[in-house]
């Protein structure tokens, strides 16, 4: 039993994605470390293309590892319900990147950066490639880049 703990823990541990709440850690982050940043707007609690976005893409194992050589990710999140808000100074951080990176409001907003904040590339709503194509397409921007 103890085993079985143990492996789905190592498996939940290894399978998980790091967000960097803060976006100017972020920046600092991915200068020291010559790594891109993945900005994502979602409505994780009510856009239904968010949650998708973030089951189908961001939580795919692919994505995941390859995220983790090449990438700062930084998840913009307005939740709806008061039981999702995230603390006083997260609403802040967030609300200040929407007025740089997503004035119109759109949900999901997926932006690639460099470590200036300078945007790469964008998508707008889910990726319409499937999931394996979208994180080689990120990695084949990522090694340009180097």
């Amino acid at each position: 039993m103890k085993l079985m703990t143990f492996l789905l823990f190592s498996l939940i541990i290894h399978g998980s994605i790091n967000w960097e709440p803060d976006f100017e850690n972020a920046k600092k982050i991915a200068r020291e470390q010559h790594k891109l940043i993945l900005l994502n707007f979602s409505g994780s609690d009510w856009c239904g293309p968010c949650i998708l976005t973030r089951r189908d893409y961001l939580e795919n194992q692919d994505f995941i590892a390859m995220a983790d050589k090449n990438l700062v990710l930084v998840n913009a999140d307005f939740p709806r319900k008061k039981k999702n808000m995230p603390a006083a100074e997260q609403v802040k951080r967030n609300e200040a990147l929407a007025e740089i990176y997503n004035k119109e409001g759109s949900f999901p907003l997926t932006l690639l950066l460099d470590s200036q904040g300078k945007v790469i590339k964008s998508w707008h709503g889910k990726p319409e490639s499937a999931p394996e194509q979208w994180t080689a397409e990120i990695k084949s921007i990522c090694d340009s880049q180097k």
